[in-house]
Formats: C-alpha cells, sequence, structure tokens
C-alpha cells in the first residue's frame, strides 16, 4: 500500500514571496508580472519571471524560465520532489512541461480565469492520460498575486489612454 505523501507547507508563503519579488523584476522591464521558483529539499534551485518580449521567445513565461533553470542547476531534465511556486495559475504550455519535468507539486497565488488550466478552464492535472501525477494548490497570497497583475495592467491602460490623449491635442 503506498503511504500517503507528508506535505510541508510552512514555508508556502516565503516562496510565493520571492516569486512575487521575481514578478516584480519582470514589470519592471514592462514584462506581464508573473513570478515562478522551483524548490528541492526546502532550497530554491530555480527562479524565473516571465520574459518572452524582453527574451523574443513566446514560451519564455516565468514557469518555463524557472524549470529551465533547476534543471540546468541540477543537471537533469527531471525534478523529481520539487515544488513550483508561481504567482498565476499555470497555462496550457506550462502546465505540459510541468508534467513532463516530473515536478511533484505546484503551487499558485491568483487564478487565471481567461487562460489557466488548472482549476479556471480545465483540470488538466487530474486528466487520465497522463503519466505523472501533479499536486496542487492554488490562492497562496493570491490577493497580493492578483494585485500586482490589477496594478500592472491598470498602469498600463492608463499610460494607453494617455499617449491617445497626448496625440489628439
Amino acid at each position: 500500500m503506498r503511504q500517503p505523501q507528508i506535505i510541508d507547507r510552512s514555508k508556502d508563503q516565503d516562496f510565493m514571496r520571492e516569486a512575487l519579488a521575481l514578478a516584480a523584476r519582470g514589470a519592471l522591464l514592462g514584462e506581464v508580472p508573473v513570478g515562478a521558483v522551483v524548490v528541492q529539499n526546502g532550497e530554491i534551485i530555480g527562479r524565473g519571471y516571465n520574459c518572452p518580449i524582453s527574451a523574443s521567445d513566446p514560451s519564455a513565461h516565468a514557469e518555463m524560465v524557472a524549470i529551465r533553470d533547476a534543471a540546468k542547476a541540477l543537471d537533469n531534465y527531471r525534478l523529481p520532489g520539487s515544488t513550483l511556486y508561481v504567482t498565476l495559475e499555470p497555462c496550457s504550455m506550462c502546465a505540459g512541461l510541468i508534467v513532463h519535468s516530473r515536478v511533484a507539486r505546484v503551487v499558485y497565488g491568483a487564478l487565471e480565469p481567461k487562460a489557466g488550466i488548472v482549476q479556471s478552464q480545465g483540470q488538466f492535472f487530474s486528466e487520465g492520460f497522463l503519466n505523472h501525477r501533479v499536486l496542487f494548490e492554488g490562492g497562496v497570497l493570491g490577493e497580493e498575486c492578483g494585485a500586482m497583475l490589477s496594478e500592472f495592467f491598470r498602469m498600463r491602460r492608463a499610460a494607453k489612454d494617455a499617449d491617445k490623449n497626448q496625440g489628439a491635442v
């Protein structure tokens, strides 16, 4: 009989704060502020933030960057026993990568109602065809994560409106 996995949630908020700090770095570059860290054995082994614009890479989502960083650090394309902390619910591309890289657990902050595939637009990690099961938990520092995204888009809209008004003078 398989033993139930014991999950240590005691540092979830600390690791999510690290992901939020990375999201803020991305925002300074004009990127949508999403940050991620990969943790194994209580240590951060991978970090990333959204950078598809600055990297000219449509796959450069925070999760993708953090998982690549962790895989390089371990010199392994698989990350068994690791937890990915990300400020926004993963999309389908990132969810596929999470399964392929064998991340054990995903902890995310804010829901992504348009493209989130963990809970909002589907439950990808529960699909029967997957050969790896991922534990997941949402809402960790969800208000803070959501507020950062909302503020970013509010500022972007305000700048766009200012540009329109300046052209109308």
